[in-house]
Parts: C-alpha cells; sequence; structure tokens
C-alpha cells in the first residue's frame, strides 16, 4: 500500500510510496521535511505503559545531605 508523501508546511505532494526514513526538501516552499515510519506495536513517545524505564540513570538516587 502506497501512501502519498506531502510537505508538512505547504502541503504540496512530495512523493508517493512506502519509507523507512526520509529526508526531503520540498521545492515549493523550501522546508525540510522528516518522516520516520513507526513500527507496529512500539510504544508512542510520551506514553507509559504502568513499566519503569531501562534507562540506567532512572535507577539512581541522588541523596541530599
Amino acid at each position: 500500500m502506497n501512501q502519498d508523501i506531502r510537505c508538512t508546511q505547504c502541503g504540496r505532494k512530495l512523493a508517493a510510496g512506502r519509507y523507512l526514513e526520509l529526508h526531503i526538501k520540498c521545492p515549493r516552499c523550501r522546508a525540510m521535511n522528516h518522516f520516520k515510519a513507526e513500527r507496529p506495536g512500539a510504544p508512542q513517545p510520551g506514553a507509559t505503559d504502568g513499566r519503569q524505564s531501562d534507562h540506567s540513570l532512572a535507577r539512581r538516587q541522588t541523596t541530599l545531605g
């Protein structure tokens, strides 16, 4: 299934197809557009599912004193 890829500033159709990651400059308004495919089932930015972060700094505790 192909999809239209449009400029985020002016809406001009830039391409049609499938992509994993795409950087494209609009010839009409000169805006740089960056598109990145979302993986099915991947967590959305800012979304929480109740689990703690696996980031090493998330477990670090600081003591004031």
